[in-house]
């Protein structure tokens, strides 16, 4: 970073070269939940597409590797931890920046109250407490809304501190995943899986065998979000030691560990079970929101040590869920830091800790409206509203994911590779043509989930539109009407602050990244 960046970052109050490659990639791996997000996702791609899931799982990380080429190419010029809200400012304009900066906030709002909801059950359930297995009950909702209270606490004391608690929690979740899956295929290949049991095979990842493509389209619909948070490591850019480096570095990392993870889990998993509709089958619907506890005593056995194990599963998802609450308070919080530093939002979002040198008001913002959320979303809807506010992050994801993508695509498409270059003069395939393809793949999740959604059988609840027979989808009301929002809020803040009154961002990158340079005839 040059001399006029670093000045930013201490300008802003942010506490620069905290965080390495190794706290980065586990802030990236922690904030997807993948312990939790493939065990809750699993059994439902198992139904739409059998044993083919472990090709859906690749399928569905490519329009993520995409778009993280696309975050690491705009980091590298312009590290700001306003990522999204900068980038795609720069862009397309300040208000597409502004509703993009909002779809972060949005979704990470709304996943919140899911994400504590699992923390708390499973506390309980690492006791031994038959609360666990109630979502409903008041003693998991007065928990998990302390789960959110002391986690943003923590947030606020420091990157440092952060960052060490995500390194330790993401340790234990990947090894226990490992440890999980490693067992489930040693009994495979010894002989003692139960009945229905299949040895990996070839042919799982060929998408061919596929005879539906609408199983195949909703089998990726449903795993490429699983991928969602890794980008919580760009939103720490300005904390991390060379920063224009590293948190793309770092992000591109992070997915690379989940996909593979993600294929061993999903390989372990239907090998020892199947994805039969009855019995440990991943298909059987009673088994579908939480494979590793319907597949923990199967695969460990009723043993001291098999009960320590499966013990050891619970602290699993128990991490999981804890490691991506804190780190989905990251994103949020510093990109309404951001766009209050850049003159988007109330000064007020734009302080530092003078102590910890963390974006305080904001964190406490985000993590008391998420509490706030949690509390309504309970006592109005119950369990089916806040499973459907999980489903309605996915029109969010997929705008914010997508047009950081095509940010990237748009600000690069006026270069070529240098003239040392290997490929020298052609278009930077790497910085516009993959983000562009990522992008427009994410955009279209995106859309898919919003219009499949207004129809009411796609999630939990729905809302009867007042003296008319006509309902809409609870998914469909969450997540575009999370966005809707923020119309009102950026008209608002259109007439009010300066980043829409003459101090709009040039719409160019800031400074040459060092691998393109301005476009050449050829």
């Amino acid at each position: 970073m040059d001399r006029e960046g670093a000045e930013l970052v201490r300008s802003k109050g942010l506490r620069s070269g905290a965080l390495g490659l190794i706290d980065a990639i586990a802030i990236g791996v922690a904030s997807t939940g993948p312990a939790y997000s493939i065990a809750a996702t699993l059994g439902l791609v198992a139904a739409a597409v059998a044993w083919q899931a472990p090709v859906v799982v690749i399928l569905a990380f490519v329009p993520i590797l995409f778009a993280a080429f696309g975050y690491d190419a705009l980091n590298r010029a312009e590290p700001d931890a306003g990522t999204t809200f900068v980038w795609v400012s720069r862009a397309f304009g300040s208000s597409w920046g502004w509703m993009a900066g909002w779809a972060i906030i949005v979704a990470d709002v709304l996943v919140m109250a899911s994400l504590a909801q699992v923390a708390a059950q499973y506390t309980f359930a690492l006791f031994g407490s038959h609360i666990g297995s109630d979502p409903g009950h008041p003693a998991v909702l007065a928990l998990g809304i302390a789960f959110i209270l002391v986690l943003t606490w923590l947030t606020i004391r420091g990157i440092g501190l952060t960052a060490r608690l995500q390194a330790a929690l993401v340790v234990i979740e990947t090894a226990l995943l490992v440890v999980f899956s490693v067992a489930a295929l040693v009994r495979v290949y010894a002989g003692s899986a139960p009945a229905g049991s299949h040895r990996p095979e070839w042919s799982w990842i060929d998408p061919t065998e596929i005879s539906d493509p609408g199983h195949l389209i909703t089998g990726i619909m449903l795993m490429v979000f699983i991928y969602w948070g890794w980008d919580s490591v760009l939103s720490v850019n300005e904390e991390t030691r060379d920063s224009a480096r590293t948190p793309g570095l770092a992000a591109i990392l992070s997915t690379l560990v989940l996909v593979s993870v993600y294929v061993l889990f999903t390989v372990a998993a239907q090998a020892f079970a199947g994805v039969g509709e009855t019995g440990l089958g991943l298909a059987n619907p009673d088994n579908a929101d939480d494979v590793v506890a319907a597949l923990g005593h199967a695969v460990f056995g009723d043993s001291q040590w098999g009960k320590i194990a499966v013990s050891g599963l619970v602290l699993m998802v128990l991490t999981s869920a804890t490691a991506s609450t804190q780190t989905t308070i990251l994103p949020t919080a510093r990109t309404a830091f951001a766009m209050s530093f850049h003159g988007a939002a109330p000064d007020v979002f734009g302080r530092a800790h003078p102590r910890f040198a963390t974006p305080h008001v904001a964190t406490w913002a985000m993590g008391l409206a998420s509490a706030g959320l949690y509390l309504l979303m309970d006592l109005t809807g119950g369990v089916g509203l806040v499973l459907d506010a999980v489903s309605a992050c996915g029109v969010a994801i997929g705008f914010y994911y997508g047009m950081t993508a095509l940010a990237s695509a748009r600000l690069y498409s006026g270069t070529r590779l240098r003239p040392e270059h290997a490929n020298a003069g052609r278009v930077d395939f790497r910085r516009v043509v993959l983000p562009l393809l990522g992008g427009i793949m994410l955009l279209a999740a995106a859309a898919w989930t919003a219009v499949a959604s207004f129809d009411p059988g796609f999630g939990e609840g729905s809302w009867r539109v007042p003296g008319t027979e006509t309902e809409i989808g609870a998914v469909f009301l969450l997540g575009i009407g999370g966005l809707a929002a923020g119309v009102p809020l950026l008209l608002a803040a259109r007439s009010r602050y300066p980043l829409f009154r003459g101090a709009a961002f040039e719409r160019r990158l800031p400074s040459d990244p060092g691998a393109v340079a301005p476009a050449v005839r050829d």
